[in-house]
């Protein structure tokens, strides 16, 4: 990465600026402007979240911010109302308020002196859902987006559900915003009034985990943020960018394909993080693409990047699998647009041999009933670029799992879009689901996980209206795997694998599931791009640039620790995560120095299950976050826990707050929430 120290045009921070809403709270906002701004306005850049820009993201944001400032904008982080330092109460992911919110945030950042009126709006995650969702308001200053490891669809492409199926993110990510929206507004910025608004936080605090199980299907909730249910809405410019390992890739082209605004999709083989800090690498100059953009848009600069293609992404080359890949092969490959009419489908049918075959099939029908715990080579469901989190050797789930081989491929085959496998099948249980994998066996049988995919198969119809299972009654329905670009190479063998379980990214179904799969019928469908020459000369991306860093002292080194272990008296499986340094690019605390301000976070994720019974799952999340400087000490303790009978899910919680050793609030929560074919 390099870092730049001169710019276009010199910047000053101004570290807190109050924005005033229209029913009088007031949004708190750090401000990058550039030092002659009011003489010569140039357009707003904003990015609206709710994760502290006084302190946790901090370090993260100085060098983009700074480095957008320095190239003639004025870029905005503001917390969002109920969080860091922000007036009120935060309530759910993308509310009303939040929206009604950022369109007053616009039609404020239009409004100053240095600001030429044009705006734009950006964000990873959380901010690049409310950036879509923002602009499908259509705000008359928002000109352009960027939005990054986010989804156009709430229910079937986000943290909670995937196919119809609970996954364990939604209590990983619930936990950790929970955790998140109870911490204290700093009293360097609000003054004596942030213990009062602390309590207020921690006397209303939502248990996310249990409100998102609230909604199994897909209801009025979850359309609600969901650009999917009408395109048509976003008027201005969008840039999808998203990442193989990330769990958002799919968003990027169904908004090439669902919207009719000038836009773009960039895909990299990078995790749930920014570009210029893309890992697996190769990172790219995402800054310079920015500017290019914005200025394209917000500038009105022809600077090229719209005469290019529409859709990019990096084509990964086979690898071998490994818990990290500091660089994944490939090369950029594109797409003139999206569909592409180049893309083709290439059939393979399921024999009952256990083969993969172009032609000449035999009927057949073949049964799996998988052990609870297959799937825990499969990584996370969304890598941030920590150690341990991509899927490795797939050949324990692989035996726990129907398999179909190819023969060793004659020749090289690469593959874009989304696979997608026509599944012939009956079933012993009224809820059951699926997961199916595509991978790629090397010859001494390392079996390598390409993409996936899982399905509830009583939403085998509809997400909104789900029907059970009539056992013994035979069905079809097509199971859509995740978007990937992959390159198998000649003599490895291309294997189908379909299991029952998926643990523990998928919540499992209430019973024990025997699936009988109907060989001959059910058919692989793989996307096949053929070559380009075009791709041999697309505009290089830069190197990964960035502004100025301030390095945080570091207080104490963060411990990552991934582990499974059998217990073998009861044979239960535990999944263990310990993380004290993801916030902090390696540290478990840290001193922020130029605000006297020390700041940890540590989170435990602990999985158990049984080979046998799906009632044995358990998760569990511990999470202690703390904020520290001369005579103020706050500090959070929280755990979360899920479990299940055949009817409910039953969600705990405990949380404690302190500031130093004196106890300032303590809660407990125990809910049951009906299970809903789930």
């Amino acid at each position: 990465m390099k870092t730049v120290s001169e710019f276009p045009r010199a910047v000053r921070i101004i570290e807190n600026v109050w924005i005033p809403m229209p029913d009088g709270a007031r949004l708190a906002a750090r401000i990058w402007l550039p030092e002659d701004a009011e003489a010569d306005p140039v357009p707003a850049l904003l990015e609206y979240l709710p994760y502290r820009k006084r302190d946790f993201m901090r370090a993260r944001d100085e060098p983009m911010h700074h480095y957008f400032a320095g190239h003639g904008y004025a870029s905005v982080r503001v917390d969002i109302r109920g969080s860091g330092d922000s007036d009120g109460l935060i309530a759910d992911e993308y509310t009303e308020i939040e929206h009604d919110d950022a369109t007053a945030v616009i039609e404020w950042l239009a409004a100053q002196p240095w600001c030429s009126s044009a705006v734009g709006m950006f964000g990873i995650s959380w901010g690049g859902f409310n950036s879509l969702q923002v602009a499908a308001r259509q705000p008359d200053a928002l000109k352009a987006i960027i939005t990054l490891c986010a989804a156009d669809d709430r229910y079937a492409d986000d943290a909670h559900y995937m196919g119809g199926c609970l996954i364990n993110e939604n209590l990983i990510w619930g936990s950790a915003f929970f955790m998140y929206h109870l911490l204290p507004p700093d009293p360097a910025i609000v003054g004596e009034r942030w213990r009062e608004m602390w309590v207020q936080r921690l006397e209303n605090a939502v248990l996310f985990p249990a409100e998102w199980l609230r909604h199994q299907r897909r209801d009025d909730f979850w359309k609600h943020g969901s650009v999917c249910e009408d395109y048509e809405s976003v008027r201005c410019p969008v840039y999808a960018v998203g990442g193989w390992a990330d769990g958002y890739s799919n968003a990027v082209p169904r908004l090439l394909e669902g919207l009719s605004v000038p836009r773009k999709g960039l895909i990299g083989p990078w995790a749930h993080t920014y570009p210029h800090n893309g890992y697996p690498g190769p990172a790219i100059g995402f800054l310079q693409e920015a500017v290019r953009w914005w200025d394209h848009w917000l500038k009105d600069i022809d600077t090229g990047i719209m005469d290019e293609p529409v859709y990019r992404v990096w084509m990964q080359d086979s690898a071998m699998p490994q818990p990290q890949y500091d660089m994944r092969p490939g090369r950029w490959v594109a797409e003139e647009s999206w569909p592409s009419p180049r893309i083709t489908e290439h059939v393979l049918a399921l024999d009952p041999s256990g083969s993969l075959v172009a032609d000449g099939a035999g009927e057949g029908r073949l049964e799996i009933q998988s052990p609870q715990p297959t799937g825990v080579t499969g990584g996370s469901w969304c890598a941030m670029g920590s150690e341990g989190e991509m899927p490795i050797d797939q050949r324990p789930d692989d035996g726990r799992s129907l398999v179909f081989d190819t023969d060793p491929l004659d020749a090289p085959l690469e593959i874009l879009g989304a696979p997608s496998l026509r599944l012939v099948f009956d079933c012993d249980r009224p809820v059951a689901h699926v997961a199916v994998r595509l991978n790629e066996v090397f010859p001494d049988g390392t079996s390598s996980r390409v993409t996936y995919g899982i399905l509830n198969l009583t939403h085998r119809n509809s997400h909104e209206h789900p029907e059970p299972i009539i056992p013994g009654d035979r069905y079809d329905v097509s199971i859509p795997l995740n978007h990937i670009a992959h390159a198998f190479v000649r003599g490895n063998r291309i294997r189908v694998a379909i299991s029952t379980a998926y643990w523990p990214m998928v919540w499992p179904e209430p019973e024990p599931v025997t699936l009988g799969v109907h060989a001959g019928a059910s058919r692989l469908v793989l996307p096949v791009r053929p070559a380009r020459g075009e791709d041999d000369r697309l505009r290089p991306f830069g190197l990964p640039e960035s502004g100025p860093v301030r390095r945080a002292q570091v207080l104490r080194s963060s411990t990552l620790r991934r582990t499974i272990e059998r217990d073998l008296p009861t044979g239960d499986v535990i999944y263990r995560i310990f993380d004290d340094g993801g916030e902090f690019d390696g540290a478990a605390l840290v001193r922020l120095e130029d605000i006297d301000l020390e700041v940890g976070f540590a989170m435990l994720q602990r999985y158990r299950i049984s080979e046998t019974d799906p009632l044995s799952a358990e998760a569990e999340i511990v999470a202690h976050t703390l904020l520290r400087r001369a005579e103020w000490a706050p500090e959070l303790r929280g755990r979360i826990t899920l479990q299940a009978t055949a009817h409910d899910f039953i969600v705990t919680a405990k949380v404690t707050a302190n500031e130093g050793l004196s106890e300032v609030y303590a809660r407990e929560w125990e809910e049951t929430i009906p299970r809903d074919l789930v």
